[in-house]
């Protein structure tokens, strides 16, 4: 990779990619379906962000901290801060590329599941999991206040162990 080919717009993201619908054509190889789905979303596939995308990817939908993922790196000998971690993630969520889901306002999970779902937070363990009913609906949504509207709605429902 050449780390001196683009320095313009680093990490915004494309309009034109997206305005033009280009879709990356995925090809099971996880090395080059990251730097499809990079390059898709108008950010550049540098190092780092390829080898995060790989770990984050490559291994089909996951809920990860980004806690979790600067370990994963590092048993990867991949050399990254875990403040570029937090970036990286960050970026990857404004193009759309993962969902944020926040826990009790205090834990951060990642999903590489963007499309509409729910979560099970499983208290002992600390994990989030999907929730596979697609037909869990809200019966009534509240009413917001003039000049807003809902963006999306995350339904987390934790559950513990019975006693």
């Amino acid at each position: 990779m050449n780390d001196q080919a683009s320095n313009a717009n680093d990490d915004g993201v494309d309009a034109a990619a997206r305005a033009a619908g280009h879709q990356p054509a995925l090809t099971g190889c996880p090395w080059h379906d990251v730097n499809e789905m990079l390059q898709a979303a108008g950010l550049r596939p540098t190092r780092q962000r390829m080898a995060l995308g790989w770990l984050l990817f490559g291994k089909g939908a996951r809920h990860l901290t980004a806690e979790m993922l600067y370990e994963e790196a590092t048993l990867a000998k991949v050399p990254v801060s875990l403040a570029t971690v937090y970036n990286t993630l960050n970026q990857l969520t404004d193009a759309g590329l993962l969902r944020q889901v926040s826990v009790d306002g205090t834990k951060t999970y990642f999903d590489t599941n963007v499309t509409a779902h729910h979560h099970f937070y499983l208290e002992n363990n600390h994990e989030l999991v999907d929730i596979p009913d697609p037909h869990l609906v809200l019966s009534k949504m509240p009413d917001v206040p003039e000049g807003y509207e809902i963006a999306r709605v995350d339904m987390v429902v934790r559950l513990r162990k019975k006693r």
